[in-house]
């Protein structure tokens, strides 16, 4: 019997997705949330706005009904932004039954009270809902392209999780199962702040040895935060912490690398959002990643200087000048 999979989000990471799961023999049906958007995909049998050239399989459908991928499969993978995430579950409630299995690609923080996302899940669907969360280094159009790719998938119900890895682990995509749901999720909103803060200094022009001190020194903010949350210490060195921190502070393909150097450059945050043209994750989750260092009291000066930059109003070279004055201190 062949599986069928619901994905969420029609945008270049949901798309990938849906891609994925259907070269793999599911049966697999992507909504967006619009209909415009939709029925152009339904023309085009490919993403041109955010994956063009890159075809659909076959086996892959579209829609703009959430009752619709509700009804088509009991497996929901959403991969809405962040700030869609709440409203994206509650819609879907109606639709669901305790036997459904949610997982999520979203990476960030609750807009509302800085929550990790699996809170959401637990507090708005079923108590016995399985749910699981998939991160770690991965380009959209690298793995809708079928290029080599590892990822991670956290869930506290192993068998779910292995269910998912099935779905997607091919020859081209590796996946690994983990139970630390909680240094995943921090894992993948945290990468996006410091690779602002990666793109700030390249767009300074400050050189590659500013940018391996700031994703070395950010590796420590992930860990530390990560661990006061409930996450284990090795996930940070694994996939969904370092791998992606890497991917994300190095890479140009990374929108929010690409926002920060922009500013760095001396563009406006408006003019930064409107060149690239779509959700740049790490200027909420600074937001959120700031207020939960000074709730539990976890020092993260790079994250606070990202964050002064993008809601104080704060020069990124003061900024910069900030960090590089801090009092000397033995490494930790």
């Amino acid at each position: 019997m062949t599986t069928k999979i619901s994905v969420l989000g029609a945008g270049s990471w949901g798309t990938a997705l849906a891609m994925l799961a259907a070269r793999n023999g599911c049966q697999t049906l992507l909504w967006g949330h619009n209909p415009e958007h939709i029925a152009q995909l339904k023309e085009d049998r490919e993403n041109k706005h955010y994956l063009a050239g890159l075809r659909f399989p076959d086996t892959l459908n579209v829609t703009s009904e959430l009752e619709e991928v509700a009804t088509f499969s009991s497996l929901l993978l959403i991969s809405v932004p962040s700030h869609a995430f709440k409203a994206t579950l509650l819609n879907l409630k109606p639709f669901i039954t305790p036997q459904t299995q949610i997982a999520w690609a979203t990476k960030g923080f609750c807009a509302d009270n800085g929550a990790l996302l699996d809170s959401l899940v637990a507090t708005h669907l079923f108590p016995q809902t399985p749910t699981a969360v998939l991160s770690g280094p991965t380009f959209a159009k690298e793995v809708a392209a079928d290029l080599p790719t590892a990822m991670t998938i956290a869930s506290a119900n192993t068998e779910f999780a292995n269910k998912l890895s099935g779905l997607l682990h091919n020859q081209r995509f590796r996946t690994y199962t983990s139970t630390d749901i909680i240094g995943v999720q921090v894992g993948g909103a945290i990468k996006n702040v410091l690779a602002i803060a990666a793109g700030i200094a390249d767009g300074l022009g400050l050189g590659a040895n500013t940018r391996a001190a700031l994703i070395t020194r950010g590796l420590s903010e992930v860990i530390r935060l990560g661990i006061k949350l409930g996450g284990k210490q090795e996930t940070f060195m694994g996939l969904a912490g370092l791998g992606d921190l890497i991917l994300t502070c190095t890479d140009d393909q990374s929108r929010n690398r690409r926002f920060g150097l922009a500013l760095g450059q001396g563009k406006s945050q408006a003019e930064a959002v409107k060149a690239i043209g779509q959700e740049i994750e790490g200027v909420f989750a600074a937001k959120e990643a700031y207020v939960l260092s000074k709730k539990y009291e976890v020092e993260m000066p790079i994250t606070e200087q990202t964050y002064k930059v993008l809601y104080e109003g704060l020069d990124p070279r003061i900024a910069v000048q900030n960090l590089l004055t801090r009092e000397q201190k033995a490494e930790s």
